[in-house]
C-alpha cells in the first residue's frame, strides 16, 4: 500500500537528514527533490537551457552528489527552479514516485502543497536563518571549501528570499502540515519529533 510522507523546509533545516532517517525508519524510498534542480542547475552552467536540461533529465545526472551540492550549483537551482518549464518537466517523476508501493519519503519546497497535496504525512522543518548558515557553512569547511560565515549567511538569505517569494510554488508550510523548529534540537531528537509527528497521521 502506498504512503507518502512530505517533507518541506529551507535550505539546511535538517529536513534531508530527517528524511533520509524517516525513509530508513519505515524501509521507505527516498528522493531528495532538491538533487533534480540541482541537477538542472548544474546543466545550465554550461549553457544548456533550463526546461531543455530537466526534459533530459536522466539518473545520471544525479550521481556526482559532491557536484550537485556546491554553493554555486545551489544558487542555480534556485534559479531554475522559478521556471514554470523546468518544475512542469519534473513534477510527473516526482509524483510517480511518491505514489509507489511500500512508502515513499520527498523532500523539497512545494511536496506537501504542490507535489503531494494529498501525502498522508506533511512536515515542515525549518529554524533560524543564522542557524542553518552555521550548519552549511560547517559542512562546506569540513569537505574543504573557503568560504566565510558572512558568505553562506548572504547566499540562505538569497535562496530563502528567491524561494519564499517566487510566483510559481513558493517555499511555505502547507495548511496541515507539522512544525518542526530544529534551531535546538540535535539530530536524534529531530528525528523522533518527525517521526511521532507521522505516527500520529497513520493512527
Amino acid at each position: 500500500m502506498a504512503f507518502t510522507i512530505a517533507i518541506d523546509g529551507p535550505a539546511a533545516s535538517g529536513k534531508g537528514t530527517i528524511a533520509k532517517a524517516v525513509a530508513a525508519h519505515y524501509g521507505f524510498a527516498h528522493l531528495d527533490t532538491g538533487l533534480l534542480y540541482r541537477a538542472v542547475g548544474a546543466r545550465t552552467l554550461d549553457g544548456t537551457d533550463p526546461v531543455a536540461a530537466a526534459e533530459a533529465l536522466t539518473a545520471r545526472d544525479l550521481e556526482d552528489e559532491a557536484l550537485l551540492r556546491t554553493p554555486g550549483v545551489g544558487q542555480a537551482a534556485s534559479r531554475v527552479a522559478e521556471i514554470v518549464g523546468v518544475r512542469s518537466a519534473l513534477l510527473d517523476f516526482q509524483r510517480a514516485f511518491s505514489r509507489r508501493a511500500g512508502g515513499a519519503v520527498l523532500d523539497g519546497r512545494d511536496i506537501g502543497t504542490v507535489i503531494c497535496p494529498d501525502a498522508e504525512a506533511k512536515l515542515f522543518v525549518t529554524a533560524s536563518t543564522e542557524i542553518r548558515a552555521d550548519r552549511r557553512y560547517r559542512e562546506l569547511v569540513s569537505k574543504g571549501a573557503e568560504t566565510t560565515f558572512e558568505e553562506v549567511l548572504a547566499d540562505v538569505h538569497e535562496r530563502d528570499e528567491r524561494d519564499s517569494s517566487r510566483s510559481e510554488a513558493p517555499l511555505k508550510p502547507a495548511g496541515d502540515a507539522v512544525l518542526i523548529d530544529t534551531s535546538d534540537l540535535g539530530i536524534e531528537a529531530a528525528i523522533a519529533t518527525a517521526i511521532d509527528a507521522i505516527e500520529a497521521a497513520r493512527r
